[in-house]
Order: C-alpha cells, then structure tokens, then sequence
C-alpha cells in the first residue's frame, strides 16, 4: 500500500501536447507516490494513451513538467527508462522463442547482470506459474499464459514503476483474478509503484488505491473509487465514470489507434 505521507514518484504539472491545432492533453496536473496502484482511466480519444506515451518517453511535451523517479522523461529517457516495467496492450513476445530466450533477451537489453540473470529469471518465471514451461515456445501457450509472461518480463530489472496497458483486455475472469494477485504481490513485496489502465471499471474499483479520470485532454476527477461514486451519488464505479464523462460513445481516429498499436515498437527499438 502506498504510504500517504512519503514522496511522489511521478509528478505531472501543467502538461500539454498539441498536434497542430490539436489539443490532445490540455494543461493536466496530477501524482502518484511511491508503491501505489493508480488507474488512469478515460473514454477513447480522451487524451489517456497520449499521456501515457509522454510519461514513457514516446512522446515530448508541448509544454509542462513531468519528474518520474527524479527524471524528466523529456531530457533524461535512459534514466526513466530503467525506472519503469512496460506490459503493452498488444503483444510484444517473440513467439519463436521460448519463455526462457524472451526472458533472456530481455534481461541483456536491461543489463541485468550474468551472475544474477538467471537466478530472476526462475524466481519470476516461479512467480507467474511458468517454470515448467520454461523451454516451451510461447506461440505455443494461452492467452494468459501469455500475459503472465509479459508480466514476469517487465519486472526483471526490479523496476520502481510497472505500467500495465489495458493488461487483462480478453482474458477471462480467473486468469484476470490470477493476473492481479500476482502484481498486487510484487507491489507489497518490493515497494512497486503500478500505474494501469482498464476499460472494466469493477477491475479498477477492486484493485486501485486511486483513480484519475481523464476526459477531452482534461483531468475531470482525482479520488479512491468510493469517493468517485458518493461524489456522483452512483453505485458503482462504471456509473460514476458514466456520469462523469457521458454516455456517447467516442469514436477514435484510425491514425491515432495505430499510433497507439506501435507503441511497444517504438520503444523497443528507441531503447
């Protein structure tokens, strides 16, 4: 649980990013401390994704401050970006290797030493329920078996902040069960702060010490879930969010859910 009297590790100030005459987020504020599970939550084409790419360092800011683990994304990418554990959207595993070579390969490119490597990578691959398949192909396994393995990559190098992209978007409900216990786990167990997004709102009510709600570039509400919902007078938290965002549906830009959909490519390969 994150303590509410110690630091932040991400502080957001007066960020802005314009594409052309666009503005995609518009002068957002916002923190997270350190070791707390924090939802991001906002409708299509709210601006979530493009703040989450400018927080990843995919994207520079028109304008404002962000300070994540004492870095600024803008100027010192290498240094957040060994802060943070990523879990895209989309799948970004080799399916051609086995769940150890992903491992691997992963843990070379993070620079986790050879002494310690191999060592982790048994001790997350036990974590997540995939020792025994350590030599299988991943083309080979589920869905969730899937999803854990991404899980159990993105913390190799013990980052401070895991982001978690739409984490459990298809999977069922025991492998989304499983899939939390292990990440609220390694949240009490190292300290690790988790930033996720989620379109089942039940799923940020349940796992969320607190929600920001981003809607039109803007942060529209801050708070745990309860106070979201007494704030709205609303039962449940897919109501509060209905009430306060509207019940039109938003409809994305094609550009934009590409843009989105390469996200884990690019950071790869700006790594």
């Amino acid at each position: 649980m994150a303590d509410i009297n110690g630091d932040n590790i991400i502080t957001v100030t007066r960020l802005v990013k314009k594409f052309g005459d666009f503005t995609a987020v518009d002068d957002i504020s916002f923190e997270v401390k350190k070791g707390e599970i924090f939802a991001f939550l906002g409708p299509n084409g709210a601006g979530k994704s493009t703040t989450i790419k400018m927080l990843t360092t995919l994207l520079r800011p028109t304008d404002g401050k962000i300070v994540m683990n004492g870095y600024d994304p803008a100027h010192q990418r290498d240094g957040v970006r060994k802060s943070l554990g990523i879990v895209f959207q989309d799948p970004s595993l080799d399916e051609d290797l086995t769940a150890f070579e992903n491992m691997q390969f992963h843990a070379i490119c993070y620079g986790v030493s050879g002494s310690l490597r191999s060592s982790r990578i048994e001790e997350l691959l036990e974590f997540v329920e995939l020792w025994e398949r350590k030599n299988d192909l991943v083309k080979t396994f589920s869905g969730g078996m899937k999803r854990r393995l991404e899980i159990a990559r993105g913390l190799l190098h013990h980052p401070k902040i895991l982001f978690l992209d739409e984490p459990t978007l298809g999977l069922d409900p025991q492998t989304r069960n499983h899939m939390w216990s292990y990440v609220k786990d390694i949240n009490q167990k190292e300290g690790m702060t988790v930033f996720f997004t989620t379109h089942y709102m039940e799923e940020a009510d349940r796992v969320a010490e607190r929600i920001a709600v981003i809607d039109h570039g803007k942060i529209i509400a801050t708070g745990t879930g309860k106070e979201l919902k007494e704030r709205t007078n609303k039962e449940n938290l897919e109501d509060a969010f209905l009430a306060l965002t509207g019940h039109k549906i938003r409809e994305e830009e094609a550009s934009s859910l590409d843009r989105m959909r390469r996200m884990g490519k690019m950071w790869r390969g700006r790594r």
